[in-house]
């Protein structure tokens, strides 16, 4: 993830694409641009998703079973909902790389407090 994160923070410079550091107002406004952006991205995953659950109903419709129809589906989107999700990682390392957060660390800390929690559902195996 280091690598990844000093790449990205290397080619967003280069492409002018950092989040603007200076003044406050400044600072403000392209945090607040890059959070739509992001945002807009994950909408973009969300629209993968329901073009996959789209075409397994129409495999369905035409008689091909559940299963077999949404994996189908799922392998149409996936070099799709790839990118979006790739997209979406771009802008996560910018707020990151614009706050010196290290997203490994981070990441690593946050799965360590969720398995540690005391109210944990036992039957829930979801985390964040």
């Amino acid at each position: 993830m280091k690598e990844a994160q000093a790449f990205a923070k290397q080619y967003q410079k280069e492409m002018g694409w950092s989040i603007e550091d200076g003044d406050y107002e400044k600072n403000r406004a392209s945090l607040l641009n890059n959070y739509m952006l992001l945002t807009t991205e994950v909408a973009e995953i969300a629209e993968e998703l329901r073009k996959a659950f789209n075409l397994t109903y129409n495999y369905v419709q035409s008689g091909m079973d559940e299963e077999e129809a949404f994996r189908l589906a799922a392998e149409t989107v996936k070099e799709d909902i790839g990118k979006e999700m790739a997209d979406c990682l771009a802008y996560i390392m910018k707020f990151a790389n614009f706050f010196d957060i290290d997203l490994e660390e981070s990441f690593y800390g946050k799965m360590e407090e969720v398995k540690n929690r005391q109210n944990k559902d036992a039957s829930a195996k979801t985390t964040s």
